[in-house]
């Protein structure tokens, strides 16, 4: 079992850093059979300024979950590509419901913090009255007298 990559200092995750020869090698994998990857869009690596291929622990990480949907679990490529997609359009809604989230919660705040400030504002003296339990008291208008 290949172990996890070491990034260099100041590296994330998703810093392409490692060449081809070396994301193989931590993948299990051989050189070409990444570059076909590339080509079919599974994997895809940065590049360095003369245009070769770099790859960062993330894209290893999908390298090794490709074979092993490939071989463990007997899906071709074409469905791997799509569970990709898949799970990547699931991280960007969870992301976009998590920001919607805290909007709504800031909206919220706001709101609570605009009707304690209309309440804080209202006359001690005046007294609200619930119209569904008022008393009416209805008389007739009085008929001019003609004469």
């Amino acid at each position: 079992m290949t172990e996890e990559p070491v990034l260099p200092p100041g590296a994330s995750p998703d810093t392409p850093v490692f060449v081809i020869s070396i994301a193989a090698q931590l993948a299990g994998m051989h050189a070409q059979t990444l570059r076909s990857y590339d080509r079919m869009g599974l994997v895809t690596p940065g590049r360095s300024p003369g245009g070769g291929r770099r790859y960062s622990a993330r894209d290893i990480a999908l390298l090794k979950e490709v074979q092993r949907l490939s071989q463990e679990e007997g899906v071709n490529l074409a469905g791997i590509k799509r569970i990709i997609e898949l799970e990547q359009l699931v991280d960007e809604l969870k992301a976009k419901i998590e920001e919607l989230t805290k909007e709504v919660v800031a909206a919220r705040a706001a709101a609570e913090q605009a009707a304690a400030a209309v309440h804080a504002s209202y006359r001690r003296d005046l007294v609200p009255v619930d119209r569904s339990q008022a008393l009416v008291v209805w008389r007739p208008p009085r008929r001019p007298q003609r004469g």
